[in-house]
């Protein structure tokens, strides 16, 4: 009897119609939810974004100076930059952005080479760890974050790619939206300071270059100067035209 319960159960089982997305209930909550799983599974079956750059990667034209092909490689404020201000900081530069919003040092470690050894540039311009501080990939400790710069650093060596190690940027908090965390206390100063210290002894220590945004940036409170930016953290339009004159000097300095 026991048998014979247990065999229309499983076959009542088999027969039910497998449950469809139209069968989820219409709700805003569920919708929301679902939507973040989502862009998680895509997140982790693709941590490093190998995606991104993957086809501009394919088609990207010859330089017509191979001779000045300069990678900009990080994180937010590089991917913003090239949208459309490339060309206007630096006319007839063949330079290419290959920054990618929120990512921290492991996860540009793990794609420099599909976005900057193989376009096979002169100099890679390299910005990170800020997001690395605010623990955008889970904590990290100052050694972490110089133990991938570094890696970065000698695989672009290793392939004659000159390196320019790109200092932090400040954060500031005169924009902070009520209730929100402050840019300082997510990248607390202090941590900046060291990195951006380590930074430029282990430039010097490497003859590479060291590109000190950190310093045309930052007010006398050591705070990002509120008109370069309208969040605190990524340089409005008049941010970047701060940047740009210093980012094109350390390049003609790598390019000696």
């Amino acid at each position: 009897m026991t048998l014979a319960l247990f065999l229309l159960a499983l076959t009542t089982q088999q027969q039910a119609p497998t449950p469809t997305p139209a069968a989820v209930p219409d709700c805003p909550e569920l919708a929301r939810a679902l939507a973040v799983v989502t862009r998680n599974d895509v997140r982790l079956r693709d941590w490093p974004n190998l995606a991104r750059y993957r086809e501009a990667n394919r088609t990207l034209a010859p330089s017509p100076a191979p001779a000045e092909r300069v990678v900009f490689m990080g994180d937010s404020i590089t991917d913003v930059w090239p949208q459309p201000r490339f060309g206007e900081f630096f006319p007839g530069k063949p330079y290419i952005g290959r920054g990618i919003s929120g990512q921290t040092t492991p996860q540009m470690l793990l794609r420099f080479r599909p976005d900057v050894i193989a376009l096979k540039p002169k100099v890679v311009v390299l910005l990170a760890g800020t997001n690395d501080i605010a623990g955008n990939t889970g904590p990290m400790l100052d050694e972490d974050i110089q133990a991938n710069i570094a890696s970065m650093a000698e695989l672009a060596k290793a392939h004659g790619i000159r390196v320019v190690l790109a200092s932090i940027t400040p954060t500031s908090a005169y924009h902070t939206a009520p209730n929100a965390v402050p840019q300082t206390t997510l990248r607390p100063l202090v941590r900046i300071n060291a990195m951006n210290s380590w930074m430029k002894d282990y430039a010097a220590a490497n003859r590479h270059v060291y590109l000190d945004y950190f310093s045309a940036m930052v007010d006398t409170t050591g705070a990002l100067r509120e008109d370069l930016s309208a969040d605190d953290l990524h340089p409005n339009a008049k941010g970047y035209a701060v940047m740009g004159p210093v980012a094109e000097a350390a390049i003609r300095r790598a390019l000696r």
